[in-house]
């Protein structure tokens, strides 16, 4: 079964080995040795001297006289596990290309992500991902654990217990956050713009994260602030429940704020399907791969906030789809976006299932706005352009939405 996480899998690009799925088994020919490890749900990883024909020019002789040597010298034979050695020299494979968001995931990583993006599982609450070579805060999800204890998008997460988390992929360092309700991770952060590092304990809890919330504010609670938190598998039906509740309060209804602060992504299709929401036609986003060669998703269907006043809110917690809607609306001049800039996630990943619940996400492509732009790295940049001060109880970017939507 594949999940599109923001787009589509163009080839797999595989250094040490031949990947063969047949019959339940899944073989890799790697040189001179052979071994069959059980990987469960009766999947098995073989690997033995037979070599493919288009793999004859790649030498595995290094591999196999580093695993000889572990065999025969190294002090703890217990640990010597053959399965978790196998799976470690395929992440490391993975690894050598040097791109955080393409991974493998052993099957508990696996399983984590997926329940991410059901909205349910145990842990702090916050989403993972790298900027300037660190791992950071995406983004807290609102209410929980995480939330709750101070962390903000932009925090560089130095230690999890007490380990470093150099070296670590995101989805790695998201495993050995989470853990059962109840017990504590203690994290050593790193906020945006001090010296000083700090450690903080965090109780895990079941977290439950909701997809789209929506509330009518201003004086006469005529505005609609709709908060999209994530684009997962429920997002869509929630969507549209929150869409009929405003459309309820028609015609009294002056505007709406649609609100994509921390909200880190999730699939592709979600990122067409709220854009198409608000614009009649058009190009959404753009896909190109690494040929050159693009693809194009337009609006998809008849949205029913078509012609309402709107403001889109950002901030450096907005990533990936939620940057794909804001960056259309504002391509089309459907809406203003208020904030501060954005995440800068512009690459595309592709999750698939491997045998024996493991899986593996690809960068396959990068995606562009409908203008062409590409923003990866750098960020949507606002049309206006407001700093949350987290020393204040107020919100001065949603203040500063309230104020633009007025003049719209």
């Amino acid at each position: 079964m594949k999940l599109k996480i923001n787009l589509r899998l163009a080839r797999l690009i595989i250094i040490i080995c031949s990947l063969a799925l047949f019959s339940g088994w899944l073989g890799f020919w790697l040189g001179t040795h052979q071994i069959q490890v059980e990987l469960g749900q009766k999947a098995f990883l073989k690997i033995e001297r037979k070599i493919p024909e288009d793999k004859q020019n790649i030498d595995f002789s290094l591999f196999w006289e580093v695993w000889d040597r572990l065999e025969k010298n190294y002090l703890d034979k217990e640990a010597l596990n053959q399965k978790d050695m196998v799976l470690g020299a395929i992440q490391g494979m993975v690894a050598a290309l040097g791109d955080p968001y393409t991974v493998f995931l052993k099957p508990p990583e696996n399983k984590e992500v997926k329940e991410d993006l059901n909205g349910a599982f145990e842990g702090i609450g916050i989403q993972l991902g790298y900027k300037d070579d660190r791992l950071v805060v995406i983004a807290p999800l609102t209410g929980t654990p995480a939330f709750k204890a101070g962390l903000k998008a932009g925090d560089a997460i130095l230690k999890i217990n007490d380990e470093g988390t150099e070296g670590l992929s995101a989805d790695e360092a998201a495993q050995k956050i989470r853990g059962p309700k109840g017990t504590e991770v203690r994290l050593t952060l790193l906020h945006q713009g001090e010296k000083e590092p700090y450690e903080v304990g965090i109780t895990r809890d079941t977290i439950i994260v909701p997809s789209v919330e929506v509330e009518f504010i201003g004086v006469d609670k005529k505005i609609a602030h709709l908060k999209l938190l994530k684009f997962g598998d429920r997002t869509n039906e929630e969507w549209n429940k929150a869409v009929a509740e405003i459309l309820t309060h028609q015609p009294a209804i002056t505007g709406i704020i649609l609100d994509l602060r921390n909200n880190p992504g999730g699939y592709l299709k979600g990122s067409v399907f709220i854009a198409s929401e608000f614009l009649s036609k058009g190009i959404v986003v753009q896909q190109e791969y690494a040929d050159g060669t693009k693809e194009t998703f337009s609006v998809d269907r008849q949205g029913q906030l078509l012609t309402q006043p709107l403001v889109v809110l950002t901030n450096e917690g907005s990533a990936s789809a939620s940057e794909i809607v804001a960056g259309s609306l504002k391509d089309h001049q459907r809406a203003k976006v208020v904030g501060s800039p954005s995440f800068g996630k512009g690459t595309i990943q592709e999750a698939e299932d491997l045998s024996g619940g493991a899986g593996l996400h690809i960068t396959t492509a990068r995606w562009l706005l409908p203008s062409g732009e590409s923003i990866n790295k750098t960020g949507l940049k606002p049309d206006i352009e407001v700093k949350d001060d987290p020393q204040t109880e107020v919100d001065e970017q949603l203040e500063k939405a309230q104020e633009t939507l007025l003049k719209l």
